[in-house]
């Protein structure tokens, strides 16, 4: 069983320490973030808390799912992995290229091509 436990419904008051020593009250604690708005910076209601054993993981996800925090349910669940995610704007393994779209290209209609 892993010990890296997603935390949902988090209201935006909640800190990275506020987080932690939540948690900690289950166990050690490696790791607590919630995560941020990379411009504005404001809390986007969810983080990441990583506990340093699965049984103090389990104690905390039976212990806080659920509980209510400045009002809100917060939901909290052992972290899925990470799914792998393309380069932007690559649409395959072979990158983007306009000549994989059918509606690119000379012939169809108007001027410069492209079905209309």
């Amino acid at each position: 069983m892993s010990s890296k436990i997603y935390v949902g419904n988090l209201p935006y008051s909640v800190t990275h320490i506020s987080l932690k020593s939540n948690f900690a009250e289950f166990g050690e604690v490696a790791s607590a973030k919630v995560m941020t708005d990379r411009d504005t910076g404001q809390s986007k209601g969810f983080g990441f808390v990583e506990m340093t054993s699965p049984e103090g993981a389990q104690a905390a996800i039976t212990g806080l799912h659920g509980m209510s925090v400045d009002g809100r349910t917060i939901t909290v669940s052992l972290a899925r992995p990470r799914e792998e995610r393309g380069a932007a704007g690559a649409s395959s393994s072979e990158g983007f290229r306009a000549s994989n779209r059918p509606d690119v290209g000379y012939g169809t209609g108007g001027y410069g091509g492209g079905r209309y």
